[in-house]
């Protein structure tokens, strides 16, 4: 990349849209260089004369500035931003953190979200957590605040009370409901009880 290119992603220069696109490879989101989007990591950055060259490379093209002339299908982009919470449920995730890394807005990405999941981003990122810390209750044997800062709620006493309103127990009770389950016969299904 040249250092005319780079000035022109930093200064979000429209006079080189068409010239060239760049992609980001942490986000896989390629964009044109008037793109308002957080300026990237000049590491990460690859550039392109053809968007064409970024789809080919598997780039998507970012809802922002939509650098290949089309728009995302909603349930695409929402599909991929499910995916990234999947992997990074762990870190600290607020509404404009994502909707900056995916290119769009957060008002259009909160709205967006829950017309098409029935549940807002938040909603789905603590959904995310919560099952995430059920898995490690009931598969190991980490002390409940390492399960809390491992899921993304550093917080003990907050990660219990929304662990407790989503699941109805404790995260003590539940690992220990859950213990007792797998010492049942069968799974903890009795047959023939009435």
């Amino acid at each position: 990349m040249t250092d005319e290119a780079w000035r022109a992603i930093v200064g979000n220069d429209a006079s080189f849209d068409g010239i060239f696109y760049y992609a980001v490879k942490t986000t896989g989101i390629f964009c044109r260089p008037s793109c308002k989007s957080r300026v990237p990591n000049k590491a990460n950055v690859r550039v392109f004369q053809y968007a064409l060259q970024a789809l080919e490379a598997q780039f998507r093209p970012c809802k922002r500035c939509r650098p290949d002339g089309l728009r995302l299908p909603d349930e695409e982009w929402v599909m991929q931003i499910e995916q990234w919470v999947e992997e990074h449920y762990s870190e600290t995730l607020t509404l404009g953190k994502v909707a900056d890394l995916f290119h769009g807005s957060p008002y259009h990405l909160h709205r967006t979200f829950k017309r098409i999941k029935g549940i807002t981003l938040a909603e789905h990122i603590q959904q995310t957590r919560i099952a995430r810390a059920m898995m490690e209750l009931t598969a190991t044997n980490r002390s409940v605040m390492d399960i809390a800062v491992a899921v993304g709620i550093p917080n003990a006493a907050h990660f219990a009370t929304v662990f407790q309103k989503k699941t109805g127990l404790t995260p003590t009770q539940y690992r220990e409901a859950a213990s007792a389950m797998n010492q049942k016969p069968n799974g903890g299904m009795e047959r023939g009880a009435n």
